[in-house]
């Protein structure tokens, strides 16, 4: 997809959202197990670091046709009994692909959206803050090396900060794959995480990613990160 084919297909999807809220509609999901989870803030509350426009399509288009997409991919299967968790847990290299990245997909948005706020912004403390410091020296080295790590994750993907053993790693995943799934290179538990598709920021900084993920230190909700760690 070029450039003026997805500025396209977002604006048309934003007209889309706007009118069905003037009526006091939301867009109706597929039946299944899985659900849409509401946002837990506005959709212009992370602005301006993030935008309004963004977070509608992100949320109310993106994360809805994942959650659409693995409903009807575990039509019928066991895979339909399994709550999300166990279900990414279970993903292998043998998975069907329609599974792996929308089961992918619908956990990693359900968690990025929990560790942003418009409250958030600011330093990590306690644990967490001890944990980061040991691992990378100083918060601003950490910094440096995720960004350095959101920047060479090439194409789609995602950023994590995971806990493995006692300390805590940045790690980058493609597609929708995170660290819980069987397959996974380099596996642990997110602590926090950044999505770095062009969906998730393209509407405001075009291809220039690097700002992104500047701006999102601005939004990263620091007590709900610590309360991942800590769990």
């Amino acid at each position: 997809m070029n450039r003026s084919e997805f500025l396209k297909l977002a604006f048309g999807a934003s007209a889309g959202l706007m009118a069905f809220r003037s009526f006091g509609i939301t867009p109706t999901q597929t039946e299944g197990p899985f659900k849409l989870p509401p946002l837990p803030y506005d959709f212009a509350a992370l602005e301006p670091h993030i935008d309004k426009m963004t977070m509608e399509i992100h949320h109310d288009k993106h994360h809805k046709a994942y959650v659409d997409n693995l409903n009807k991919a575990v039509a019928g299967t066991d895979m339909a009994k399994m709550d999300i968790d166990a279900l990414v847990k279970s993903i292998s290299s043998s998975t069907p692909a329609a599974v792996r990245n929308n089961a992918g997909g619908h956990w990693n948005h359900s968690f990025f959206w929990t560790i942003m706020s418009p409250k958030g912004g600011g330093a990590p403390k306690g644990a967490l803050a001890d944990a980061i410091n040991k691992k990378y020296t100083s918060f601003d080295n950490f910094k440096a090396e995720w960004a350095k790590a959101a920047g060479s994750r090439f194409g789609s993907g995602w950023v994590w900060l995971i806990k493995s053993g006692d300390g805590v790693e940045i790690v980058t995943t493609p597609n929708q794959d995170n660290p819980l799934m069987a397959l996974a290179e380099k596996k642990g538990t997110p602590v926090m995480g950044l999505d770095v598709w062009e969906h998730a920021y393209y509407l405001k900084y075009q291809n220039k990613r690097p700002e992104y993920v500047t701006a999102a230190w601005n939004v990263f909700d620091w007590d709900k990160i610590a309360k991942n760690y800590g769990a």
